[in-house]
């Protein structure tokens, strides 16, 4: 079960908001609805699932919908149609008062703005959703300095927020939100008013965190370089409409359109896309018991120039390369073993291109792609490597 679920999310704005749904569904634009019939659409149509502790990043440009919709998710701003479910709970259609459980215990949202309250000092800051849930004023504290420790504000508790600087005042947002032990955080643009050396610290920060806390986490922004970072998977916007879905290398290896496309572009794709996504399936391999001939017969069959060679069990323990194998064969010897050369380059599947391609400097095979155990998952070729950073597609991926 998803930890969020929307449903055909809609948000028009204007005094008959209804009434411009029907006219969405028949395919009228975001533009012909505001010059014919004086509404803004917001949100149209969006449906999405966000599992448990998934940081899931909505991003788009300017009056794309991101803030509209991630406000619709807590009801900050009240849906015009559709559903979002909360632990399979629509929260569009329970009582006020169920509402304000729902945003004490389980959403927490940091704010671009950091929205510190400047009378109060750090302490009092972080303790404040507490304080909201009446967590008695010790507990509370107690609670407060260990959020502060946990994002590295130890001894700032006394500190009123104006003297701290901006990447501190979010890191005090940040703690307010994970005080209130709440499963989901909602982030608004909350690096984006930060320096950029700042901002990639608390990108760093944010992730550092999630690998402890295991928080559910929608994530709003208009960097894409952000965004490819921290996010599990990514939502693309454009006029109210979510355009693609996807996992970062998903995204850059097959946009769903021209615009996708285009915002892509200048990605520097050999930091994302990695091993996995390129990698040829294990074929040219050969077991160690095969013998001599049947290592011939298949780099003769795929027209290559060496072969991995496994176990029974698919771990990897070598290459043999074709004149290690004729020359066996004319000293009339059949087994392998003794020109197996295990001196090969590994990566892992989450390995991305830009450190694989280091690899290929100090080897003239191929790399070999590998899990925790060792076992053959595929091979990577130099021209599989050119393709990935040139942004083809895995059919394009030759030898």
């Amino acid at each position: 079960m998803p930890k969020v679920e929307i449903k055909g999310l809609y948000k028009i704005f204007g005094p008959t908001p209804r009434q411009v749904i029907p006219m969405l569904e028949s395919g009228a634009d975001k533009a012909n609805i505001l010059k014919k019939h004086k509404h803004s659409v917001g949100v149209n149509n969006a449906s999405f699932t966000v599992e448990e502790g998934e940081i899931f990043v909505v991003m788009g440009l300017s009056g794309s919908g991101k803030s509209t919709l991630i406000r619709c998710l807590n009801r900050l701003i009240e849906p015009t149609g559709g559903s979002v479910f909360i632990d399979d709970q629509d929260i569009t259609k329970v009582s006020a008062a169920h509402l304000r459980e729902v945003r004490r215990k389980k959403i927490a949202m940091v704010f671009q703005n950091f929205a510190l309250l400047p009378h109060k000092t750090v302490l009092e800051n972080v303790a404040f959703g507490l304080e909201i849930q009446d967590v008695k004023a010790e507990i509370r504290r107690q609670k407060a300095q260990e959020m502060l420790e946990t994002v590295g504000l130890k001894g700032y508790g006394n500190a009123k927020p104006n003297e701290l600087s901006g990447g501190m005042q979010q890191r005090v947002g940040l703690a307010r939100a994970l005080a209130t032990k709440a499963d989901i955080l909602l982030m608004d643009e909350a690096f984006s008013a930060l320096d950029p050396l700042i901002r990639k610290d608390m990108q760093n920060e944010l992730l550092s965190l999630q690998h402890k806390l295991k928080k559910t986490i929608i994530f709003i922004t208009h960097d894409l370089d952000e965004a490819l970072k921290i996010g599990d998977r990514i939502a693309i916007m454009k006029d109210g409409n979510i355009v693609q879905i996807g996992t970062a290398e998903e995204i850059l290896q097959s946009p769903a359109d021209d615009y996708v496309r285009e915002f892509t572009h200048d990605v520097n794709r050999a930091k994302i896309i990695t091993a996995s996504a390129i990698m040829r399936d294990a074929e040219a391999l050969v077991l160690e018991k095969s013998g001599i001939r049947m290592a011939v017969r298949k780099m003769k069959d795929l027209g290559i120039s060496s072969l991995f060679v496994t176990d029974k069990s698919n771990t990897l323990l070598g290459i043999v390369t074709i004149e290690q194998v004729s020359s066996l064969i004319k000293e009339g010897k059949e087994a392998l073993e003794s020109i197996i050369d295990d001196n090969i380059k590994t990566v892992s599947c989450e390995s991305s291109i830009d450190e694989i391609i280091p690899l290929f400097l100090y080897s003239n095979y191929p790399v070999a792609v590998v899990d925790r155990d060792k076992k053959l998952k595929g091979i990577i070729f130099k021209s599989t490597v050119l393709a990935g950073i040139a942004g083809e597609g895995r059919e394009s991926y030759g030898a």
